[in-house]
C-alpha cells in the first residue's frame, strides 16, 4: 500500500500501523536517541537535576502568568483575587525553581519521597481490599516497591536532592527510549 491509498481510506488502526511500518527505522532511531540521552542524564545527574528543575520553573512561571491573565478577566472580585493569588504562587514557585534550582531540588525531592511513601501505603491498602490471588500479590509488590523507593529518597534527603531528579529523568529517558526502539523493531516488515 502506498501513502496515497492509506491516507484516502477509512481511518483505522490497521492503516495507522501500515503507515508507521514504513517509518520503523525512524522510530528505532528516536528510541536510540532517547536512550542515549537518558544515559547522558545518568552520567551527569547534577546538571540533569538543575536543567529539570529550571525547566519546570519556566513552565510554572508561564502557567502563573496565564492564571493571572484569566483572573484579570473574571467578573467576580472573589474569583479575581483567587486567580491572582494562585497565579502569583505559581510565578513565585517558578522563580525559585529557575533562579535557585539546587534549593528547589531540595523541596521537590522531599515532596517526591513523601509522595511515593504515601502512594505506597495507599496501594497496599487497595491491594488488601482485593480478593486473594495473583493480582493482589502484584499490587502489593508494586506498593512495596513504591514505598521503599520513597523511603530511600527521604532517608537520604537532603544529600541526594541534587541527584534524584536527574537519575529519575535519565531512567525515564532510557526506559522510554527502549520502549520506542522495541516498538519500531516490532513494526519492521517481515520477510
Amino acid at each position: 500500500m502506498d501513502h496515497a491509498t492509506i491516507g484516502s481510506g477509512p481511518h483505522s488502526l490497521g492503516f495507522a500501523i501500515e503507515d508507521l511500518r514504513a517509518r520503523w527505522m525512524e522510530i528505532v532511531a528516536l528510541g536510540a536517541l532517547l536512550a542515549a540521552l537518558g544515559v547522558v542524564a545518568l552520567c551527569f545527574t547534577l546538571p540533569s537535576t538543575i536543567a529539570t528543575v529550571a525547566l519546570n520553573g519556566i513552565f510554572l512561571m508561564i502557567a502563573g502568568v496565564a492564571e493571572i491573565g484569566v483572573g484579570a478577566r473574571a467578573k467576580n472580585w472573589a474569583r479575581v483575587f483567587l486567580w491572582m493569588v494562585g497565579g502569583a504562587i505559581y510565578v513565585f514557585a517558578g522563580l525559585i525553581c529557575f533562579l535557585n534550582p539546587i534549593f528547589a531540588s531540595l523541596i521537590l525531592t522531599l515532596a517526591l519521597g513523601a509522595g511515593l511513601i504515601a502512594t505506597g501505603v495507599v496501594r497496599a491498602l487497595l491491594a488488601f481490599s482485593q480478593p486473594s490471588g495473583a493480582s493482589r500479590a502484584t499490587m502489593l509488590l508494586a506498593a512495596i516497591a513504591t514505598f521503599l523507593l520513597g523511603w530511600v529518597i527521604v532517608v537520604h534527603w537532603p544529600w541526594n536532592s541534587v541527584h534524584v531528579l536527574g537519575i529519575l529523568l535519565g531512567l525515564e529517558l532510557v526506559i522510554h527510549g527502549i520502549g520506542w526502539a522495541s516498538f519500531g523493531i516490532g513494526l519492521r516488515p517481515r520477510r
